[in-house]
């Protein structure tokens, strides 16, 4: 156990009736803000109400094939039971569960309504006025949010020129930082930080630090995770989610892996009661062995399809993404694109402001990706459209060809 993380001035006071009552003030006054508030919520751009019936959604990297069949069937028999907290042990049977399939012990385990709550509660309990937040640049926002809650100071680093992690320049940004933040594979980019990098990034971290990786893609690509750091009781929390891979955005059900005395400063800022929908759900989803490499393939073959025609038509994906999104800079303001797709019925990403020209596209079934080509050609085969000033993007750098 690291001395350092227990007693660093900034943190959370430990567990008790004041500590609860801080962290339910702070949450109170908090949103945890999850990719749906940034495609559709209180965050999105603009309100588009209720879409029509045969829309194309491919803004929030869901995943179109929804729970698997198991899942569902699992949901329909506890459906009856949902008056009830969980009385029949599915939280203690799960987290044991995931607990053996990942090779760690239980009591490394914290199970949330998702991944943003822990991303949302790590980012609270680990910065602060004197302990900033590092992240890449562009890369999931949440963090960045939470991190105003806190009043810490954030310093965003520009991805490298293969748009991954730069973990050198992240790790001696801020000398006094309390979270490193690393997704992988990267959201929006989809792009991999190597295995190595992050290893180094845990190694040379600044005394007293936390690195948080967010693996809530990992499914989707080759790229080994680093849990094992978890097991070797390092300065690590990874987080976890059933919405990607999983198709379970809607049910809610996210895992914070790390050392006990790690997950417990989560605990001040509130766990609520898991619903045991999300509970059975998952399990019935880890039960199945061949949902992960059968929906890894069919997302692959999917995005591969379209950057293949994205790159013989010309236009510009960025990286090699190995997730469920990818960019693409269109070489104009990306937000006159997405404006003018979804005249066609096409709902795509959104714009991060370090590259106003680029947007991002989630991967939906084949039928999705073939209208999405269809409408990008028409799109982008027409003028580009005036872009009002109060829509112009600010700031950010020149995009990174």
């Amino acid at each position: 156990m690291n001395d350092d993380l227990s007693t660093r001035e900034g943190d959370a006071p430990k567990i008790g009736r004041r500590a609860l009552l801080w962290g339910s003030a702070v949450v109170a006054a908090a949103p945890i803000l999850t990719e749906a508030d940034f495609a559709w919520g209180k965050l999105a751009s603009q309100s588009l109400g209720v879409l029509p019936p045969d829309a194309v959604i491919i803004n929030a990297n869901e995943n179109p094939l929804g729970p698997c069949k198991a899942a569902c069937e699992a949901i329909g028999k506890i459906g009856p039971l949902g008056g009830r907290y969980d009385r029949m042990g599915h939280l203690d049977a799960f987290t044991n569960e995931y607990a053996a399939m990942h090779g760690v012990k239980p009591e490394n385990i914290a199970v949330y309504a998702g991944s943003s709550e822990p991303l949302h509660y790590t980012t609270l309990a680990f910065t602060s006025p004197t302990k900033g937040l590092v992240m890449g640049d562009p890369s999931y926002e949440s963090a960045n949010m939470a991190a105003q809650i806190s009043k810490a100071k954030v310093t965003k680093v520009v991805l490298t020129s293969t748009y991954a992690h730069d973990v050198k320049k992240m790790v001696a940004a801020d000398p006094s930082a309390g979270l490193i933040y690393i997704v992988n594979p990267n959201n929006p980019t989809g792009t991999i930080t190597p295995r190595e990098d992050i290893l180094w990034a845990l190694e040379n971290k600044p005394k007293g630090s936390v690195l948080l990786v967010d693996e809530a893609y990992i499914h989707l690509s080759d790229e080994q995770t680093v849990m094992d750091q978890v097991v070797a009781g390092k300065d690590i929390i990874i987080l976890r989610t059933f919405s990607k891979i999983y198709g379970m955005a809607g049910i809610r059900c996210g895992v914070a892996i790390a050392r006990p005395d790690l997950l417990e400063k989560l605990m001040p800022y509130y766990q609520n009661a898991m619903p045991v929908t999300a509970l059975v759900a998952a399990r019935a989803s880890i039960a199945d062995t061949a949902l992960i490499p059968t929906r890894k393939k069919w997302i692959a073959d999917s995005r591969n399809e379209t950057l293949s025609w994205l790159k013989a038509n010309g236009y510009k994906p960025v990286g090699q993404s190995v997730s469920n999104c990818f960019m693409i800079d269109t070489g104009r303001p990306a937000k006159s694109v997405i404006a003018a797709m979804q005249k066609e019925k096409v709902y795509i990403g959104r714009v991060w402001p370090v590259w106003p020209n680029a947007v991002r596209i989630s991967v939906g079934s084949p039928e999705d990706m073939a209208a999405f080509r269809t409408a990008f050609k028409k799109v982008m085969d027409s003028p580009p459209a005036a872009v009002a000033m109060a829509d112009a993007p600010t700031g950010g750098r020149k995009f990174l060809s």
